[in-house]
């Protein structure tokens, strides 16, 4: 099976390009403590890795699926990591990022539209769906690396925090979207399994599935059940729960900076 597609389809957009310059520039800024706001350097530095991971996560699902059969990924743009060019900028971008700032949580939305006619195989359809939150956790160990390789003594204290606020995004990103609820990835892997008649009957709660999960985490029970269990992850990836509180206070630079002695005075 040919994934041959043109070179234009695959040039990485000037808009991705110009996100990634963002993330690094703002890291600098985090990084030598050059910003006089070290809360909206953090905010900048945050935000773009954030959507930075987002059109990574898009790309995953794109990718794999054109390697599983989709040949149309390409002339749709999906292969560009152009933000811009997916099937819901609402749902992918701006709703991820209002959870983002209103409780700290990572969650990607549906974007890339996929012809899953055209790909044959349930392995293929659970790989294409798993590819996103995957990406997320890659991601995570990425940012995390130099805590569970104990080499944090090497980097400056504001961006210690950072890293961890935006790894513990990645890793609610991972886990809320390995859920199988409708309309998320999870689903989306368990989905090639199950009968025809139950797809049919949880088809029509797909496009709420999301906001579901995000208005039962809004239930001060399950929220702190849902944390905990995040905070142990990252303690696992060697983020203590300082870093992560931290890295959130100086990310919410409208609400002043945080009372962190050295940093925040």
């Amino acid at each position: 099976m040919t994934t041959a597609v043109s070179r234009r389809d695959r040039r990485i957009s000037p808009v991705f390009l110009g996100l990634v310059a963002i993330m690094a520039v703002s890291a600098w800024a985090v990084w030598t403590d050059y910003s006089a706001s070290p809360g909206f350097a953090v905010f900048l530095f945050v935000v773009s890795g954030w959507v930075v991971s987002l059109c990574l996560h898009e790309y995953a699902h794109a990718r794999t699926a054109l390697h599983g059969g989709d040949l149309t990924i390409g002339a749709k743009g999906y292969l560009t990591l152009n933000p811009l060019k997916y099937t819901h900028v609402a749902l992918s971008i701006v709703l991820p990022l209002i959870f983002v700032i209103m409780g700290g949580i990572g969650l990607p939305g549906g974007a890339v539209f996929i012809e899953r006619h055209r790909i044959r195989g349930r392995w293929k359809h659970s790989l294409i769906s798993a590819a996103g939150p995957l990406t997320n956790v890659l991601f995570a160990a990425v940012l995390t690396a130099p805590f569970w390789l104990d080499a944090t003594d090497r980097v400056p204290e504001l961006f210690r925090y950072a890293l961890a606020f935006l790894a513990m995004l990645q890793v609610t990103a991972a886990i809320l979207n390995f859920l199988p609820v409708p309309g998320l990835d999870g689903y989306g892997v368990v989905e090639p399994w199950l009968s025809y008649r139950v797809r049919r009957q949880v088809e029509p709660y797909a496009p709420f599935g999301m906001l579901a999960v995000f208005g039962i985490l809004w239930i001060p029970e399950v929220n702190q059940a849902f944390f905990d269990a995040i905070d142990a992850v990252m303690r696992a990836l060697g983020v203590s729960d300082w870093d992560t509180y931290w890295g959130q206070e100086f990310f919410r630079f409208w609400q002043g900076a945080p009372g962190l002695p050295g940093l925040g005075s």
